[in-house]
């Protein structure tokens, strides 16, 4: 199974970004810096969404997360996920976290899968958040798709 970010809503970006790009035509120099630099923004935002495609994807071995400096693989045996809701300022936020990390776990407990220390050269542990606008749904419906893919 794929994730990635909707097609409509990169598409919004991208044609914001034009019109403004557009409109610089017509504004004074201080307005063409400011309103260029929003269509900068917006392009760079779209072209980001295009270019990170599917942005996770499960795999038979693990999980794969597309991010600017490539493709990182999380092991099954090593992941943990789980859904993080935040409320600030009366806003709510749903974020799916990807962990691979040996250590303990947020509340100081380890976690059963951390019964050894990484060795030399070998990465500590992973940590990717998603939100629904990266994976073009839900958080807690890719959490629990992930773990009904999960082997064993």
């Amino acid at each position: 199974m794929e994730w990635s970010p909707r097609t409509g809503e990169s598409a919004v970006p991208a044609v914001a970004g034009v019109l403004l790009g557009l409109a610089t035509a017509f504004l004074d120099p201080l307005g063409r810096v400011l309103v260029g630099a929003a269509a900068v923004l917006l392009l760079g935002l779209a072209a980001r969404d295009r270019l990170l495609r599917p942005r996770l994807a499960a795999r038979p071995t693990g999980v794969a997360v597309r991010r600017l400096s490539g493709t990182t693989e999380l092991p099954w045996g090593r992941l943990h996920v789980r859904v993080r809701d935040t409320r600030r300022w009366g806003l709510r936020s749903r974020l799916l976290e990807l962990d691979t990390a040996a250590g303990p776990d947020d509340d100081g407990r380890p976690r059963p899968e951390a019964r050894r220390e990484p060795a030399s050269g070998e990465e500590d542990g992973v940590l990717v958040l998603l939100g629904r606008r990266d994976l073009g749904a839900d958080p807690a419906d890719v959490a629990r798709a992930l773990h009904a893919l999960r082997p064993g």
